[in-house]
């Protein structure tokens, strides 16, 4: 079954409440992790991650926290995800193009139908964008 990880979860939650508040006042890693009830440590190490793959702005000061660096149309969700695992691959099989990173390569009945498949998925997420996610 194909999963996105907490991580990524907690990085969309967050991105999708800077695009709709964010519009008005910078948000604070604190305002998010309390409101969506995300652990505020991992939630600042996320944050972090998307601010330097220059998703997030950093506003410093009293009234500072994130904003989104452009439109949520111009940030697919490609680019958040992969922002925070450091990978666009979904699919752990399948990717493999080099029989010496698999064991089973050479008898592997599923590899060609995966790679289309990681294809397919990684098309719909570099497609889509946050402003698809974003007042839904």
């Amino acid at each position: 079954m194909f999963k996105l990880s907490k991580k990524v979860e907690y990085g969309l939650i967050a991105v999708k409440h800077i695009a709709e508040v964010g519009r008005v006042k910078p948000c604070s890693a604190k305002e998010i992790s309390q409101e969506y009830d995300i652990p505020y440590e991992l939630l600042s190490k996320i944050l972090q991650k998307l601010k330097r793959e220059k998703i997030l702005l950093s506003i410093q000061g009293i009234n500072g926290g994130y904003k989104l660096s452009r439109r949520p149309e111009k940030i697919s969700l490609s680019a958040v995800m992969t922002a925070i695992e450091g990978s666009s691959l979904f699919l752990e099989c399948g990717h493999h193009q080099d029989p010496a990173t698999c064991k089973i390569y050479r008898t592997c009945s599923i590899n060609k139908p995966l790679q289309k498949i990681q294809k397919g998925i990684t098309h719909f997420f570099d497609t889509t964008k946050l402003s698809e996610i974003v007042l839904s």
